[in-house]
């Protein structure tokens, strides 16, 4: 959830300076920094998540951010964000019940 967080916290950076000219868009890649401590046998509550600068076309506005696109992929985070909540939830009460707290 941390991951999908930041990346929130990049994507709306990334529409809030979408007029700044010389802005680079950010991006957060969590999914694969899990898969890389899942491979490793890290303990995922210790994993790192690094926001990175995008390379990509500069636009007319003088930025690599395209409000449409970044609005989406805000969309889908929130999204996946939802799910991972929910996902959570269920988590926390099977291990309630099952120690008798529920």
């Amino acid at each position: 959830m941390r991951g999908a967080w930041q990346r929130q916290t990049a994507l709306t950076s990334n529409i809030a300076n979408a007029d700044t000219p010389g802005y680079a868009r950010q991006e957060v890649n969590f999914e694969s920094e899990l898969q890389s401590a899942m491979n490793g046998g890290e303990p995922l509550d210790q994993v790192e998540f690094q926001t990175e600068v995008q390379p990509g076309a500069v636009g007319p506005n003088g930025t690599t951010v395209s409000v449409d696109e970044e609005s989406a992929k805000l969309a889908e985070n929130g999204l996946d964000y939802q799910a991972l909540t929910q996902v959570a939830g269920v988590r926390n009460s099977i291990v309630s019940a099952a120690i008798g707290l529920a």
